[in-house]
């Protein structure tokens, strides 16, 4: 036993030496080199969240054909109840959305910079902020190489957003519960399926217009999902005609 309390206070001890040695340092610092610091260690953070995002090797691999084009790409995204810090204080990201968002306009899992999907609950969803909002449809066990040719990427590239405040209001409910275009029924959100074809329009006003087709390949252990996607078609940034009071 009193061996024992000895190694516990020579322990004690040594942490306390430590600690004091730190604040000493701290002290001695300039705040210009505590700056410093701080900006390589966000600089450092942000690299390994980098990486923490990354689909793995073996994916970029499989999926090597979607790596680096400009209408093509690969991403994971994150479930947002696990790391978005709005939505999990314990485990959470520094990153605005906690990886769960994507912009493919901007190539950002940022959130705030127009995404045009996120994760949460197993559920993908499109349309965040103000008067943006997008369609969604889960195509099936599609080829991305054919689903160009599917009738409901036509109807969906054949939809024509309105400007006018009260029309955008009015999409913005429906798609809760569906927009019919060509005998399809879209939605804002859809179940996430591997090895199941999404066809997505993201409408972001005076910002973008996107059309992508993505195909969901993976789910990870931690409930993360990775996409391989291609740009169907960009649109002309779409204007929004506020309501005069």
């Amino acid at each position: 036993m009193k061996e024992i309390v000895a190694v516990t206070t020579f322990s004690l001890t040594l942490i306390l030496a430590c600690l004091s040695v730190a604040a000493q340092t701290a002290q001695t610092q300039s705040r210009d080199d505590i700056l410093k610091e701080i900006q390589v260690k966000r600089a450092e953070l942000a690299a390994l969240e980098k990486a923490f995002l990354a689909p793995a090797d073996s994916d970029r691999e499989t999926y090597a054909a979607f790596n680096g084009g400009a209408d093509t790409g690969i991403i994971r995204l994150l479930p947002r109840e696990k790391y978005d810090e709005n939505a999990n204080r314990d485990n959470k990201l520094s990153l605005r959305g906690g990886g769960a968002y994507y912009s493919f306009t901007r190539a950002t899992h940022d959130y705030g910079s127009g995404s045009d999907i996120s994760l949460e609950s197993g559920m993908l969803s499109v349309g965040f902020a103000g008067a943006d909002y997008g369609l969604l449809l889960n195509v099936g066990d599609v080829s991305l190489d054919e689903v160009s040719a599917h009738r409901a990427a036509r109807a969906l590239m054949d939809y024509v957003p309105p400007t006018k405040e009260a029309d955008v209001r009015v999409h913005q409910r429906q798609v809760y519960t569906g927009i019919e275009l060509g005998g399809f029924n879209f939605r804002s959100r859809s179940s996430a399926r591997v090895s199941n074809t999404y066809l997505l329009r993201s409408i972001s006003f005076d910002r973008s217009d996107i059309a992508i087709a993505f195909r969901v390949v993976r789910e990870d252990i931690d409930g993360s999902f990775i996409l391989v996607f291609k740009v169907l078609k960009k649109f002309p940034t779409p204007d929004f005609e506020r309501a005069k009071n």
